[in-house]
């Protein structure tokens, strides 16, 4: 009976997944969004024929293959109306408008002074990376390319990934690993392939590269059930991290992954990063430093001060500071308004009373078990 209830359970994930992938391609596909919506489509396709494999003896499959069918003509009239849009068009533009996706809009800009304290990371990443552009001579024996950053959400790893980018002047693309498992599927690994493959060009042509994938584990966590896709976007991504550490190759192109949740990386993607750097909650220094970064731009009272701010946010994390100055913000902001119906007051200045209200209505982020899980995975797998 317990097995049952298993196969139950997975049988209605796997279900609740098609079915949402389904009403994502019809909302797409109502909107004219044709490449997105053919892509969902065929991952609902995908999970409907994995249900029917895994479960051959479901009453539902019946139902199961009339859906994947539908969804098929769809996905077939949609290629025929998008012209060009077929797998075998590989020309220049369209995979440079594919990679386009994946560029941030505009070049990080983001300076190591606006990244309070993280001393140790910082260190991790000059010696893996900044050094080794600036002076490649000088590491006869190569440098570590795989660099992951893990820990709790909200306290600077994809700001510590755009300073990179910006202290080496690289190219840097972002993507989500989330996207890479979906809106890719059918030809994820084709893509992943390429996404490297520009990187590295650009390195070939003298200017460093960083691949940075947020939310890792979405990409790289054990799993128990895959669909054919997963696996194989998965293998070539492994395969092309192999072929960026490899130690015959100097070049200057750099895999960083972010997550929240590293006990859920698979084993032989931890392998692969070689450096494993614990960004950690901000101490007290740190949180003097936010103090000084974000309290810039708003008119404080006397009575607040960096040090007090900093020994009542303890526990918070670095988007949690950030948080609690933009409430300060909006509280005086709102009794302009209200006492004023011209709008046209100036703001009364921010009183650590303010604060201490804010911080009654707004408790940190993450919890003490959790910080415990960060600190047992970093005593396990730590790679400074």
């Amino acid at each position: 009976m317990e097995k049952l209830a298993l196969q139950m359970s997975a049988s209605e994930e796997l279900e609740q997944m098609a079915a949402k992938c389904a009403n994502e391609a019809i909302q797409f596909d109502r909107q004219g969004a044709r490449t997105n919506a053919v892509t969902r489509y065929e991952r609902a396709v995908e999970i409907l024929l994995k249900l029917c494999t895994l479960y051959p003896d479901a009453p539902q499959n019946k139902i199961y293959m009339q859906h994947a069918e539908s969804y098929k003509r769809r996905i077939k009239e949609l290629k025929e109306q998008n012209g060009h849009f077929d797998d075998g068009d590989r020309s220049p533009a369209r995979q440079a408008a594919k990679l386009e996706q994946l560029i941030i809009a505009e070049k990080p800009n983001v300076k190591w002074d606006e990244i309070a304290n993280l001393y140790d990371a910082k260190n991790a990443i000059e010696e893996s990376i900044v050094f080794p552009v600036k002076r490649p001579d000088l590491f006869p024996l190569g440098w570590p390319r795989g660099i992951l950053f893990f820990g709790p959400p909200g306290c600077g790893k994809t700001l510590l990934a755009a300073a990179i980018a910006t202290e080496i002047d690289a190219v840097f693309y972002s993507v989500d690993a989330a996207s890479i498992m979906s809106k890719w599927l059918g030809e994820s690994e084709k893509n992943v392939s390429e996404l490297f493959a520009a990187a590295h060009q650009q390195a070939s042509e003298g200017q460093p590269a960083i691949i940075f994938i947020d939310e890792i584990d979405s990409l790289a966590g054990a799993r128990v059930e895959e669909v054919g896709g997963e696996v194989r976007t998965r293998n070539q991504f492994l395969k092309e991290m192999d072929n960026v550490l490899d130690k015959r190759r100097h070049s200057h192109v750099y895999v960083i992954g972010a997550t929240n949740k590293p006990w859920a990386l698979d084993e032989p993607f931890i392998r692969r990063f070689q450096k494993r750097i614990y960004v950690p909650l901000p101490g007290s220094e740190a949180r003097r430093e936010m103090f000084e970064i974000y309290a810039r731009d708003i008119r404080l009272a006397d009575d607040v001060n960096e040090n007090d701010f900093a020994a009542i946010t303890d526990g918070y994390s670095g988007s949690d500071v950030r948080d609690i100055f933009q409430s300060a913000q909006m509280k005086v902001a709102r009794e302009v308004f209200e006492s004023n119906s011209s709008s046209q007051g100036q703001a009364r200045p921010v009183t650590m009373d303010d604060i201490h209200e804010i911080l009654g209505k707004r408790k940190p982020s993450v919890s003490l078990q959790m910080l415990r899980l960060y600190e047992r995975w970093y005593e396990s797998y730590k790679a400074l």
